[in-house]
């Protein structure tokens, strides 16, 4: 599989998108002035303490007080997220103590961010830092090492950790991905750069006061870069030359290999549109997602969940039934898993597929669907195909995905993402003319400005305002305002 990694950096935005075999998987948006705030470390100030919720409100200096929970406070090392959607195994303990036992109102702490603000609540944070680097994680208050679940190899797993004994010194280590086949001697760079920033970041603590930022994390150049641009990748493509620049000296401290498959795009093509992840965007934008044989896949974000909803569509088969389902679910699965990859969907995931009854079709599709989550590099956990064709899932949740990045709800439905018909606008002005008490004298002319769609249904059928103006001996004058949204009106006198 090629893999390549773009980099459009036209300020004030920086956007990356990558691919795979030529299909764009994944893109990531950045803006000045709404940098995101995961990976940032923070004094703060323990605001509140609630028991009943076992979490605490910390001020790191931001609008919203950030979220603390307990087991956030207590987490041990093993259970750290990596940036690369992988974390290293560990049992919880037994038993967690109360929140009101570890913290108290007042109280200076150091805390990490791991989820940015999302919708009304402020960014959900730990205790316990982690600093990433490209191979390494460093645990600066820890002593576990660990590796990545993602490093499935027993025999791999276990030169990693005798590397890792090795370091010695204070803090722990967690070998990334990335470290995979890496020497002692590869690994180094990284060990030194995060215990020199671990180093900093306490003396900023030793001479700052709440709340205090103590540590930014990278921009999305190169945060990407370090975590998504593994060794397979096969070029990274950036179009700003300041950038570029930047790049190329993460890369030639960290991986030179990956130094040498980085260019500088000149052509007077926009990269974004060369490579189609401009329309890739666009699609990514719009609920409803066709197939190559005319079956399509339908996704709706809610608060709640996300529902994807697989249907046969156009496509009707050549055999029977079974097989005609079966083979629409086959095509979807792929392009399902890489729908919530490219609009980083995240939280509780239902996937509705179409019915079917053979269980061996069943179980080949959750194979083959699981089987795709696997180049996500988001964590997610999946549960069976229910007999009623849904798969539940989590993924991983810490960014804003590309629909709330993008977009805002729409302010004539309100977000719901419906509006009213031209024929029920028709008839609430009717209801509204003739709602007591009446604000109209007999007589009187009353001017309603109206949708031209609301116009043309009272035009279609006079009867729903010739009762109103009868019974309230009045006489009603259509307005069409071309700016009134769908079944919208509004009325005033004379």
């Amino acid at each position: 599989m090629r893999k390549e990694l773009l980099v459009n950096a036209a300020p004030p935005e920086t956007r990356v998108a990558l691919t795979e075999d030529g299909r764009v998987v994944e893109v990531l948006h950045e803006r000045r002035g709404r940098q995101g705030l995961v990976g940032n470390v923070y004094l703060g100030r323990v605001h509140r303490v609630l028991p009943g919720m076992q979490a605490a409100f910390v001020s790191i200096g931001l609008d919203r007080d950030a979220f603390l929970y307990v087991e956030d406070v207590a987490r041990r090392a093993e259970e750290f997220d990596f940036g690369d959607g992988s974390a290293a195994a560990a049992e919880a303990p037994a038993e967690r103590p109360r929140i009101d036992d570890l913290l108290r109102e007042g109280q200076e702490v150091v805390v990490q961010v791991t989820k940015d603000p999302f919708g009304g609540k402020g960014p959900r944070v730990t205790t316990a830092v982690s600093l990433a680097g490209r191979t390494l994680v460093y645990l600066p208050e820890a002593r576990e090492i660990g590796v990545s679940r993602r490093v499935a190899d027993e025999a791999e797993r276990e030169r990693l950790r005798r590397l890792l004994e090795g370091f010695g010194g204070d803090g722990g280590f967690i070998a990334r991905t990335a470290a995979l086949g890496k020497s002692a001697g590869e690994l180094a760079p990284d060990r030194t750069y995060l215990t020199e920033l671990a180093a900093r970041i306490r003396r900023r603590r030793d001479s700052s006061g709440p709340p205090a930022l103590l540590h930014r994390e990278l921009d999305l150049a190169l945060r990407s870069v370090r975590d998504v641009a593994a060794d397979d990748c096969d070029a990274i493509r950036v179009d700003d030359p300041g950038t570029h620049a930047r790049v190329k000296e993460l890369l030639d401290a960290v991986a030179p290999a990956l130094s040498r498959r980085l260019e500088l795009w000149r052509e007077p093509v926009p990269l974004f549109d060369a490579f189609g992840v401009e329309a890739e965007i666009e699609n990514a934008l719009r609920s409803r997602v066709t197939l190559s044989s005319g079956a399509s896949i339908v996704v709706h974000q809610t608060e709640a969940l996300v529902a994807i909803d697989v249907n046969t569509g156009r496509f009707v088969g050549r055999s029977g039934l079974e097989e005609t389902v079966f083979a629409a679910n086959l095509e979807a699965a792929p392009e399902v898993a890489r729908q919530i990859r490219l609009r980083d969907l995240g939280g509780l995931i239902v996937v509705d597929f179409i019915d079917m009854e053979d269980p061996k079709h069943r179980q080949e599709l959750f194979e083959r669907f699981e089987a795709e989550l696997t180049r996500d590099r988001a964590r997610t956990r999946l549960l069976p195909l229910s007999e009623f064709g849904l798969i539940e899932m989590t993924r991983q949740r810490s960014r804003g995905n590309l629909e709330r990045v993008l977009t805002r709800a729409c302010p004539t439905c309100g977000g719901s993402g419906r509006v009213r018909t031209d024929v029920t606008g028709a008839l609430d002005l009717r209801r509204a003319l003739l709602r007591p008490p009446s604000l109209f004298s007999p007589g009187e002319k009353v001017r309603v400005r109206v949708s031209r769609g609301v116009a043309e249904a009272v035009s279609d059928d006079p009867a729903i305002l010739a009762d109103a103006e009868t019974t309230l001996d009045i006489k009603v004058e259509l307005e069409v305002d071309d700016a009134a949204p769908p079944g919208g009106f509004s009325i005033s006198r004379g």
